[in-house]
């Protein structure tokens, strides 16, 4: 009997979007290192990804599976170019710990197409000198966004360039989702409804929200650069002279590896009304609908939730998709990355097929909106932005 084990291999393909770090690719290199199948990963430009796929997919050129930014799953997934999971992904004994709002945007009409393969979630950050010089106490981290802007006042009364707080403000909707839609929700209001069918920017709570942000602007809490930045300079908290900043929680891996001598503090998000919200970000992994490798792409995402594959995950930057493991996988790590963890079970993500066009681009009504409603005409932005919103949902439909 000839017995040939090498040929039964498979090599997989997958793509991953630039930008993603080294967490990935060092977890595809450990598989490939263990076991006879092999993951042959193909890195592609940021901006490309979705286009590339979908013209692959209408090619019949599509990888095996790809890491795919959550936000975009739920339209792929209507269109029917996924491998529907949902029994696999019961049949994990771990399901019921994976990242909720990963598992969420993997979910349409009731079956899951994706599943948190990196996950991202938004952090408060301060800086624990200025706050001590400020003559607050740099181990008390603020709860309330009263606190946040009282702290914001101590800490710009320094002078010079030192500023209380800081955000890109320059029509940047993917720095806005991140960072000021926490706010939005701790205030009992959101960007869309929960089926993701109407606008809902003019309501109360969310003025309460923007007030926030546009009273300490006016008070000069905020470097006016923030006006005109799309994101260039999202980590000015590592400058020294930035006392206060909501982040993305990878934040805390750059800040310890490129900003040694910082002394900083991390924390949830807190709201207005005491429950602390954070935005899940990240990728979810999907699998290319008629593959013929769907068993070994199985194998290879169950060795990613493996114990060894979230180490290696953790080590390069990424958050645990599992949170049954997470102590385990973080032990011995910097104690702070443990909050990025914690935010995880309280961070959303709206839930929309039109979520690029309504809130990531820069043309869109979200950056409009929070750019026209923190430094412009307050009024107007609330009512013309919803309308905008709307009209795309409703020309979607």
């Amino acid at each position: 009997m000839l017995i040939a084990p090498a040929a039964w291999a498979d090599t997989i393909q997958i793509w991953v979007r630039s930008g993603m770090g080294d967490s990935f690719k060092e977890t595809v290199k450990a598989f490939n290192a263990g076991h006879k199948d092999k993951v042959e990963l193909t890195e592609v430009p940021q901006p490309d990804l979705v286009q590339k796929y979908a013209t692959a997919i209408a090619g019949g050129q599509a990888p095996d599976a790809l890491s795919m930014d959550l936000i975009y799953t739920p339209s792929f997934a209507a269109s029917g170019q996924l491998e529907d999971l949902t029994d696999w992904a019961h049949s994990l004994p771990y399901f019921k710990s994976l990242s909720p709002s990963h598992v969420r945007l993997g979910t349409y009409k009731d079956h899951i197409y994706g599943l948190p393969l990196s996950v991202e979630t938004s952090i408060f950050a301060w800086n624990k000198d200025l706050y001590k010089k400020a003559g607050l106490d740099p181990d008390k981290a603020p709860t309330t966004w009263d606190e946040i802007t009282a702290n914001a006042e101590k800490i710009r009364a320094l002078g010079k360039d030192t500023y209380g707080f800081y955000f890109s403000g320059g029509g940047c909707g993917g720095c806005m989702i991140f960072t000021f839609a926490p706010l939005v929700w701790g205030a009992g209001a959101d960007i869309l409804s929960e089926d993701g069918k109407k606008a809902t920017l003019d309501t109360p709570q969310m003025r309460k929200a923007v007030e926030y942000y546009r009273n300490m602007v006016k008070k000069d809490l905020v470097p006016a650069g923030a006006e005109s930045d799309n994101g260039p300079n999202f980590l000015s908290i590592q400058s020294g002279k930035i006392g206060q900043q909501s982040l993305g929680a990878f934040a805390i891996g750059t800040l310890i590896t490129q900003n040694p001598e910082l002394n900083f503090g991390v924390t949830l998000i807190p709201s207005v009304d005491g429950k602390p919200s954070s935005f899940a970000g990240g990728d979810n992994f999907v699998v290319t609908k008629g593959t013929k490798k769907i068993d070994t792409v199985k194998g290879f995402l169950e060795y990613v939730y493996s114990l060894e594959g979230q180490k290696i995950m953790a080590k390069y930057g990424s958050l645990p998709t599992r949170g049954d493991l997470a102590n385990e996988v973080l032990a011995g790590l910097d104690p702070r990355m443990k909050v990025g963890v914690d935010a995880i079970a309280v961070a959303r993500t709206p839930y929309t097929l039109q979520f690029n066009d309504l809130i990531n681009s820069a043309n869109g009504p979200w950056a409009a909106f929070t750019h026209a409603a923190i430094f412009g005409d307050e009024d107007a932005a609330f009512s013309d932005a919803e309308a905008q919103m709307q009209q795309i949902i409703d020309d979607a439909q």
